[in-house]
Order: structure tokens, then sequence, then C-alpha cells
């Protein structure tokens, strides 16, 4: 067989738009065209956001282009004074060049725009099979136009005069082949243009869409309302447990935010409607991010100051966040010098700081606002109040069962607060000892701690009539509130499930691998459907800890943690090319989870970011092969089958002896 040759020859360069035609999925969707329109519409926007553009039209043609067009100032078409190309041709042809990116010095073309983190119009030119685009500005029109990926047709030319006119207008024909599908939905796209209307007061937007037999069908969307005019548009018939508050505040000159960042937002209270939308810079955040946060948390502390302020509380109930916005439905335009984005079609917003932005600019208004109008304000609290006392009676009562009428919860079992199933976690750890340092490493909203007292009994063959005669097995059906059932039981037995993960979290030695099997033998014979739906997940604590030295200021002290003798030689192989000898080095073994400080227990096996948890996976259910291997491993009567399996695997296996 031939080996191919890897020498010089072998290394490819790929330059200008190459990379996104190689890899468009790391650029933009590819379930159709609608980022590359919309990467066009944003430019118009921002001239309007800008205060330049007044009126953004968009016309889709049978051919299959699509045509945006704004009276702005039109894309600068003279020589960059660097790269000495014109600048229309940059910003069409170069990732990441655009009038956006020198904020801070203040020469940047917009003070707010949808963000760094994209790659700009240059997609739109890399996976289109042409672009053409025709610039009127000072007086003048000029007009280029790219094929094939970015290729161009000729010069910038100068195709005639438009006297006081500006603007720009883009033709753009997708190319289908990196497309499923090479057409743009309509529906996202008349939601897209609606919300830029919505967002900027005073511009109208149009769409014209060509029909099969030429003609045209128009719409125009202009809300002189804003946002509380969006709202009630899109809850309408929906009845309001209070009128829509809406407001905007942006950070002045001696404030601790960059002038003109801010919010503008509409909210509401409506019975069985639960919407949410939200925008940065006139860029649709679909997947939300920080500043949806920020709002729920401005909204939340004004609830909660409005209602300690009037004594509204009753005596044993505690307030959380989802409480007060949990059926809260708003429209969020946030306004942001320099956003971060996850991902490059900019769905979800990361900046952190975006979170303390919005909260602090609604928090003073919004609080304002309910103690002038007492009674909405009473009407929220009201409705927040009782998602608190239903929330909290959920949380002490689980499934009736005939044999005890309502069964109580453990009470060993130390409960999380949150009724979030799906962020609700219940750790199920091996003794009263590791028990105790869970629960001072545990997150208290949504992380719970089952302990278990010595080994869970071997169920595997045990008649589940007889199930709850182990103690250890009856807390843990209450605590997670599913009954025993069979793999033919149906989906419904996991209607009252109180956690989404049920973690197991036993010691990093035999004993602790023979508890994680019992309950895995456990669930696996009796809560089938929990291992099928992805519930169950086992905690890797880890065997050993390494402390590292710190090496003068820039090299403090370091922590290292191995899992097992295997990462602990490649830990100390590491150091060593690091320069540290072995004698530098302080290794302790952990002999138990109770040996482990609360905040080794956290950082370790509990803390989302650093934590190593692996989930428990079965396709399509049990099947024979497997339920064969339980029986011979597990099996009372197989103990002469499990002799000879060990006698000829036994090498195949890793234990920590």
């Amino acid at each position: 067989m031939s080996q191919k040759q890897y020498d010089e020859s072998s290394f490819r360069v790929l330059k200008g738009l190459e990379p996104v035609r190689e890899r468009p999925g790391m650029y933009t969707r590819t379930d159709s065209p609608c980022h590359l329109i919309q990467e066009v519409i944003d430019n118009a926007a921002d001239e309007a956001l800008a205060g330049f553009a007044k009126n953004i039209h968009v016309l889709v043609l049978r051919d299959g282009s699509i045509t945006v067009t704004d009276d702005g100032r039109g894309i600068p078409v003279g020589p960059h004074p660097v790269e000495k190309v014109p600048v229309v041709v940059l910003a069409y042809t170069v990732l990441h060049a655009g009038g956006k990116f020198d904020k801070k010095s203040g020469n940047s073309a917009y003070a707010f725009s949808g963000g760094l983190h994209g790659v700009g119009v240059a997609v739109t030119t890399a996976l289109s099979l042409r672009v053409e685009v025709e610039v009127r500005r000072e007086g003048k029109i000029y007009q280029i136009a790219f094929e094939n990926g970015g290729r161009k047709i000729g010069d910038l030319v100068e195709a005639g005069t438009c006297g006081r006119q500006s603007g720009t207008r883009v033709r753009v024909w997708p190319d289908g082949k990196y497309f499923d599908s090479p057409k743009v939905p309509m529906a996202e796209l008349e939601r897209l243009l609606r919300s830029k209307a919505v967002l900027l007061p005073g511009v109208r937007v149009y769409l014209e869409i060509e029909q099969a037999d030429g003609t045209f069908t128009k719409q125009d969307w202009r809300y002189q309302d804003g946002l509380p005019g969006y709202l009630h548009e899109i809850t309408a018939g929906a009845e309001t447990v209070a009128p829509i508050y809406s407001a905007e505040k942006y950070a002045g000159e001696d404030e601790d935010f960059a002038v003109g960042e801010g919010a503008a937002w509409a909210f509401g209270w409506f019975d069985g409607v639960q919407l949410g939308e939200s925008y940065v810079n006139l860029i649709p955040t679909v997947a939300g991010g920080t500043h949806e946060s920020g709002l729920r948390a401005g909204v939340f502390e004004a609830v909660k100051n409005f209602i300690e302020h009037h004594s509204l509380l009753p005596k044993g109930v505690k307030l959380q966040q989802e409480d007060v916005c949990g059926k809260m439905s708003y429209v969020l335009s946030a306004r942001i010098l320099d956003p971060q984005f996850q991902g490059q079609v900019k769905e979800k917003l990361n900046s952190r700081e975006a979170v303390k932005l919005v909260s602090a600019m609604l928090l003073h208004p919004f609080e304002a606002w309910l103690n002038q109008n007492v009674e909405h304000g009473k009407a929220i609290a009201e409705l927040a109040i009782k998602q608190a006392q239903s929330r909290q009676k959920d949380s002490q009562k689980v499934e009736k069962r005939k044999s005890s009428g309502v069964a109580v919860l453990p009470g060993k079992l130390a409960d999380c607060e949150s009724e979030n199933i799906t962020e609700n976690e219940l750790y199920l750890v091996e003794g009263d000892s590791a028990g105790g340092s869970a629960k001072l490493a545990r997150s208290r909203e949504t992380q719970a701690i089952l302990p278990l007292r010595g080994k869970v009994q071997n169920a595997w063959e045990i008649d589940p009539n007889r199930l709850f005669a182990n103690a250890e097995i009856h807390d843990i059906s209450v605590a997670i509130a599913v009954d025993p059932h069979t793999p033919e039981a149906s989906d419904t037995v996991l209607a009252n499930l109180r956690y989404g993960k049920i973690i197991i979290m036993a010691d990093a030695d035999v004993d602790g691998s023979h508890i994680q099997t019992l309950l895995l033998t456990l669930f696996l014979r009796h809560f089938p459907k929990l291992v099928e739906a992805g519930h169950v997940f086992i905690a890797l604590p880890p065997l050993y800890r390494i402390d590292v030295p710190a090496q003068g200021k820039k090299r403090p002290a370091r922590r290292f943690y191995a899992l097992d003798e295997r990462e602990l030689v490649s830990i100390r192989e590491r150091l060593a090319k690091e320069g540290f000898r072995e004698e530098q080095l302080e290794i302790g073994r952990f002999k138990g989870l109770g040996e482990m400080q609360p905040s080794q227990l956290k950082e370790t096996a509990m803390d989302h970011a650093t934590r190593r948890v692996l989930p428990v996976t079965i396709e399509h259910g049990v099947d024979a092969q497997t339920l064969t291997l339980f029986d011979l491993l597990m099996g009372k009567g197989e103990a002469s089958g499990r002799r000879a399996w060990m006698e000829l695997k036994g090498n195949l296996v890793e234990a920590d002896l």
C-alpha cells in the first residue's frame, strides 16, 4: 500500500474568503441563506440606528436574488489609507473589515452596532454566485460586482450622478450548494424586518416579493408606539395582570457605563401567555443571553423591594426570581458599545457586563413605577407570591401511593430551592460524612443531597413488591418521586420526576465502585425509564491531589487533581517538563469523599464549570445482551459463572486495590 507524501508541498494556505467556502458552517447557518441577507440588512439598520437612514427596502425576485436598499450615507468608495483599495471592496471581500472596530479611539463610524464577533457582509460575498453593489454618495453613483465567492468583476466604476440622494443598494444571488435549502424562508425574513421597524422608531421597512405571474406583494412596517405597541400586538387577546410597563434609559457622562449604553424595554404579565424577544444593537438574539438575565434581575429586585416595602410577603414564603419573572412577557432592546456574542450568527449575547448594565438601567425606574401605581404593583406581587407558595408546596410533597397516602420527603434529604426540573440535580452520596461535605459544597438553588448509609441492597433479583423494605431504596424513590416500573411502562411514570439529573457520587476506590454498581443495578432493573431518558449520571471525584509550589510572583501556587494513577503519572510528566522536581510536589491521596474539604468537593465533583460527570445512557431500552451480563454479575445463583468469567477476563479490569 503506497503512503501519501508528507512534505512542504502538503501545506495549503487558505486566503481571502476561501475559509468561508471551505467551512461555511463555522461562519453562518447552513439551513438557508437567511443569514447572508441578514448581514446586508444589518448594515442598513446600522445606518438607521446612527440616524442617517429613514427607509429600508427589501425586494425578493423570482430569479433567486434579493435586493436590500437604504437611504443612508452610502458605503465609502475612496481608497483605504493603508490598504490602498476602495473601502467598499474591502467591506465585501475581507473578513472582519468594517466601520465598527475602532470604537474606543472615537474613529468608528458607528457608536453602536451589531458587534464584532461576526464576520460581516464578506460572508455574503463568499457564499454567493453574484453580488452587485451600488453606492450613491456625494452626488455620484458607483457600481461594482463580485462573482463566484468574491472574484471582483472589473473595477469600481462611476455610473452617473444622483444629486442629493445617498444610500446603498445590494443585490445578492446566494449559492444554493452551501445550504440545505437555496431559498430564504419568507416568514423568517418578515419577522426580521418587522423587528427592525419595531426597534427603529420613525424608520419605515418595506418588503416586496415577486410572484409567479410577475406581480408583487407588498408589506411595510412602521411602529409609532415602538416596543409597547409591538408587545400589545404579539400578546393580542391575552388578559393582562397589570398594564404594560415600558421605558428606556441610557448612560450619561457620570455613570459607570459608556455614554449611550443602556436599554429600552416593554414587559407585562399576561394570563396564559409567556413570550420574550430580545435584541442587541438591533440584532435579534433568539437564544437570549446576558442582557435578558439583566432584565430579569432588575425586575425581580424591583418587585422584591416593593413587596418588602409594603410588607406583602407571608411568613415562611421565600421569593425567587422565577416566581416573579416566570409568567412575564417582554421585548428588550439593549444598546451595548462592544457586544460579544456566542457564535458567528450572533444568536446569544455573552457580554458579562450586560447583566449589570440592563439591571442598573431598569431597577430604579421600574421600582418608582410600582410605587406610583400601587394597585398594579400589588397585582404583580400577588401573582409572584402565589407562584412562590405553589412552588414551595410542590417541593414538600411527592406522588401519593396507596400504601402510605402522601409520601413525605426523607428527613436526611437536603433539598434544593428551585422548581425548575431541568436544572435540579440530586446527588446520591456515599456516607453521612461525605454527605455533610456535599451539603456545604452544593449550590442550594439547584443541587440536592441524599446521603446513603452503607451499601444499597443488590436489587437485581428483589421482588418489586418487597423493594421498599430497604430504607435506602425507599428514600431514593420518594425523593425522586418516581415509582419502580418495568421497561414496558409508559413515559408518564416520570411525570412527577423532581430532578433532571440523578448523580451517583461515591469514593474513587473499589468500595465506591461497588456502590456505583449497586445503584446502577437498582436503576436499570427497577427504574429503567430514568436511564433511558438520560437522567442518571456518575460523578468522578479524584483519587489524588497534587500541590505545586509558586515560582516567583508571575507563577502562583497551583493545585491539580488526578482521577487515577494514570492521570497522576501524566500530571507528573507535565510538571517535570515545566522544570519541577519530584520532591517539590506535594501529592496527597484521598481516602474518601468525607476526607475532602467542601471547596475541593465542589471544584472536582459539583461545580458545573470544573466537575467531571459521566452520563449513563442506553439506547432503545435494555437489550438482551445487557440483561444477560447483569444476570451473570449480579445474580445470586451465578457464582460459578462469575468465577469462570473473572478467570477469563479478569486481566481487563482496572481496579485500585
